[in-house]
């Protein structure tokens, strides 16, 4: 499966943030409702002008919707109408979707838009960055969605399957009256699970599985039947082409799903990178205090005062700035006196 996103189709928008791009495919929804409201276009026009990615991605989704508009068959009039009137953006994504599907299927712009964020943008279920969510499904499985993820449930007579689309999932498999499987997909493999409670973590090269009761079948896509069974306890890391590796589980390493990020003796900029996933702020430190280590348990939901809390335990000083289009930048920093013990 391909990793490739629309907005990383041409040369001029390969640099694109995931989040611009699917803050455009928005806009290009919200922008055709009728009457349009002189405030939103306001708005519009307000992030438009706000930073050059803006701009990028904007002529990039005008260009794909160019592409799109030849598709359309009166069939699909009353689905687009829809799309188009519907009252809240939760419904139009979901129109959306249905709407999509039928249009792109078999076009030569398939392989632009069937990934990321138009799959993710019309996910069954999904979280932004930071936001925890927990659902239940119809056969009672409990799922715990971590920061920035998203996932279609597909339950049919013969399985129960969870495309994981983004991101990370907590699944608490529930006994099913019709024994069906319970599977999660990602673009590298399956996880089926064997009465468990487990993690998936799509990463951008390999999907991590880690089992915390039961076991799991993991299944590679193109490794010619290769599978393994990870009993609790177990974590693996596979590749479409195969496994990669197997190690114990850190039970530390599931209590986001209680909000939390539990470090024992972490590089400190490996728990900086860590600790970005929940934060729309770009955190960072400075080369020279990369090596500290980090213990301790710390709340996701303020994630600026976790900064602070490192900068005044480690004796850092917390450089911050406000770029002009919105976003917030963090980087910790060597504190003078720590700079001067460093120099004598």
């Amino acid at each position: 499966m391909s990793a490739s996103s629309w907005y990383e189709n041409s040369t001029a928008s390969a640099a694109i943030p995931p989040q611009v791009a699917e803050r455009a495919l928005e806009w290009l929804v919200e922008l055709q409702e009728q009457p349009v409201p002189p405030e939103l276009v306001s708005q519009w026009r307000h992030w438009l002008s706000a930073h050059p990615d803006h701009e990028r991605a904007w002529q990039r989704i005008e260009a794909i919707n160019n592409r799109l508009q030849p598709l359309t068959v009166p069939a699909h009039a009353a689905m687009a109408q829809a799309v188009l009137t519907a009252p809240n953006p939760a419904r139009r994504r979901q129109l959306a979707k249905a709407l999509l599907l039928p249009l792109l299927v078999g076009s030569s712009v398939w392989g632009a838009v069937e990934y990321t964020p138009w799959r993710e943008w019309g996910a069954d279920q999904h979280t932004d960055v930071g936001q925890r969510r927990t659902l239940v499904l119809a056969d009672g499985t409990q799922l715990v969605l971590n920061t920035n993820s998203a996932v279609n449930v597909q339950f049919s007579a013969q399985e129960r399957r969870i495309r994981l689309l983004k991101g990370e999932i907590l699944a608490t498999t529930a006994k099913d009256a019709l024994a069906r499987p319970f599977l999660i997909e990602t673009a590298h493999g399956t996880a089926q699970a064997l009465g468990t409670r487990y993690v998936v973590r799509q990463l951008a090269q390999s999907t991590a599985v880690s089992v915390y009761q039961g076991a799991v079948r993991i299944r590679p896509n193109q490794a010619d039947g290769q599978t393994l069974v990870l009993q609790a306890g177990q974590q693996a890391r596979f590749r479409a082409h195969g496994i990669e590796m197997t190690a114990p589980v850190d039970t530390a390493s599931v209590d986001w799903s209680d909000g939390f990020i539990v470090a024992r003796s972490m590089r400190l900029d490996d728990f900086i990178a860590e600790l970005g996933r929940y934060s729309k702020a770009t955190i960072s430190c400075d080369p020279r205090v990369s090596s500290l280590r980090v213990s301790g348990s710390f709340p996701l939901d303020d994630v600026d005062k976790v900064v602070d809390t490192l900068a005044a335990t480690l004796d850092l000083q917390v450089d911050s700035a406000q770029h002009f289009w919105g976003s917030k930048r963090l980087r910790l920093l060597p504190a003078p006196a720590w700079r001067a013990s460093q120099a004598s």
